[in-house]
């Protein structure tokens, strides 16, 4: 499970945890963002009840003691070579526990959509920090999933003397002592500092005044603090006792950070099987479609505005799985990855595939609509159309979407000066390029795709004092690799694709 070369015996090492959905990876950077290896640990989520999941948190300290074993083993590394550790975990993924961190339940993950009542709770409200969050709040976030602890597990809810996120139970095992991060607060929390931090009244209101003594007093920004690895964290992970342990938080936020995304105007798009929009802004942007706009999420005195697409890459893995028999034959006959083939047809469509136009609104549309009801098509078929075209259609609607989605919030306030891409779409070329087409704007692309990975270690070396903040730490650990430039030939069309995507979400969902 190595990646890229072994650590020499004098070479300092950051370890960068990222607690995932399906794993825990555990990845060892040098000092200028450069892997020296990485391992990887399984996780397990069960699904209790339709919308229900939830993982146990005993499997993600036992997953991150056999993901750091592996990296430490990869790179040939002694204990004392890693100067500092950094942590990111899922966010909103919710865990009832005691002062030891015994958990007194599974916890609740964060896709879990059980809290939709309790969410609806606090939304109705109408308390004035829900500006922050675009007037409502998801059943994913803490407020909602602690009501739900409380109305339908009340024995539990009233021992607990914990309720807290993963990366807050992470940090007490790493350091033996209980903090919060300021990442999570001010994203899934409600915390809002320009407003005088936690908002008692509307916790009085939904019923929720005893949480805050179940939550730690000291709240920290990402990437600070004081924390130490503890002994007994050290004997079990086998590392040096007394090692820096940065602040955690999210992962999303982390690669972002890992993007090179630290400054006003700069904008992280994470494609994956969804897509997330972050972006930094020195003023917050409020009334966009977005999700919301968090003050001092990430960077102190900065607003981080999150934003995103439900379904992109899954859209193209349902073509893969659905109609794509021929060209995964012909990739098993070259030895590559049916995608391989899937973007060679494509590229020899056009731009604006001959009038095919797609919305992307498979799973429904996250951002700017808010509507998960929504669906999606492919219009202006006809026997022109092949598989080619259909499949470029689809890479010209994802990109469709994250202009609609920029534009939206640049009409709210946003400053778009740099557009950074990372994830694993980043690896189609043709996708890469339609999106700098589409957008009319050069793409960033970094060196290293374990970008959350490598926004913990950029946090570990804010810890250990190598850099003295994130613009620092980018300037050093973040390499673009490449930019693509829009090609201009393809701004007309692209347009007038935009325009009539745009209209095709308001035929197929505006009331008659």
């Amino acid at each position: 499970m190595a990646g890229g070369s072994k650590a020499g015996q004098g070479d300092g090492l950051l370890l960068g945890i990222d607690v995932g959905t399906q794993s825990v990876r555990a990845a060892l950077f040098d000092a200028s963002g450069r892997t020296a290896a990485f391992g990887t640990e399984p996780l397990e989520t069960t699904y209790p009840r339709a919308s229900w999941a939830e993982q146990r948190a005993e499997n993600w300290w036992s997953a991150t003691r056999a993901a750091v074993a592996r990296a430490l083993q990869a790179a040939s590394a002694r204990p004392d070579q890693v100067l500092a550790i950094g942590l990111d975990c899922t966010a909103c993924t919710v865990i009832a526990c005691d002062l030891d961190g015994k958990p007194a339940r599974p916890a609740l993950l964060w896709m879990d959509q059980r809290s939709a009542d309790e969410a609806e709770t606090i939304s109705r409200a109408g308390h004035p920090v829900l500006r922050y969050v675009s007037g409502r709040v998801s059943p994913e976030w803490m407020l909602p999933k602690a009501l739900w602890l409380k109305r339908n597990e009340p024995e539990i809810y009233g021992q607990a003397t914990r309720i807290v996120e993963c990366t807050d139970w992470m940090m007490h095992k790493l350091t033996g002592d209980w903090t919060l991060s300021l990442n999570h607060v001010a994203v899934k929390w409600n915390y809002a500092r320009p407003d005088g931090g936690w908002p008692i009244s509307l916790l009085n209101e939904v019923g929720l005044c005893d949480l805050p003594a179940k939550w730690p007093e000291r709240i920290i920004p990402l990437g600070e603090g004081e924390g130490v690895l503890s002994a007994q964290a050290a004997a079990e992970l086998g590392l040096a006792p007394g090692t820096p342990v940065a602040q955690g938080g999210i992962d999303a936020y982390l690669g972002m950070l890992g993007l090179g995304a630290t400054r006003d105007g700069d904008v992280a798009v994470v494609v994956g099987s969804s897509t997330c929009h972050l972006a930094q802004s020195k003023a917050g942007v409020f009334g966009s479609g977005a999700a919301g706009c968090y003050p001092d999420a990430t960077v102190p005195g900065m607003y981080t505005l999150e934003a995103g697409q439900t379904a992109t890459g899954s859209i193209l893995d349902w073509y893969r799985r659905s109609f794509a028999g021929e060209q995964a034959r012909i990739a098993q006959e070259r030895g590559v990855s049916v995608y391989e083939i899937l973007d060679e047809q494509a590229a020899v469509a056009p731009a604006g595939s001959e009038g095919l136009v797609v919305r992307d609104d498979w799973q429904g549309n996250r951002s700017p609509f808010k509507n998960p009801g929504a669906r999606g098509a492919i219009a202006g078929l006809s026997l022109v159309h092949g598989p080619g075209h259909v499949f470029r259609a689809i890479y010209e609607a994802t990109a469709c979407g994250t202009r609609h989605i920029l534009e939206d919030a640049r009409a709210h306030g946003l400053r778009v000066d740099r557009v950074f891409v990372g994830g694993g779409g980043a690896k189609s070329r043709l996708w890469m390029q339609i999106h700098a087409d589409v957008l009319q704007m050069p793409v960033r692309l970094p060196r290293e795709s374990e970008a959350c990975a490598l926004g913990s270690a950029m946090a570990a070396a804010l810890a250990a004092g190598i850099h003295s903040n994130w613009d620092a730490a980018a300037e050093a650990m973040v390499s673009i690799e490449r930019e693509v430039e829009p090609d201009p030939r393809n701004a007309g069309v692209y347009d007038d694709l935009f325009a009539r995507y745009r209209a095709l979400y308001h035929r197929l969902n505006d009331p008659a």
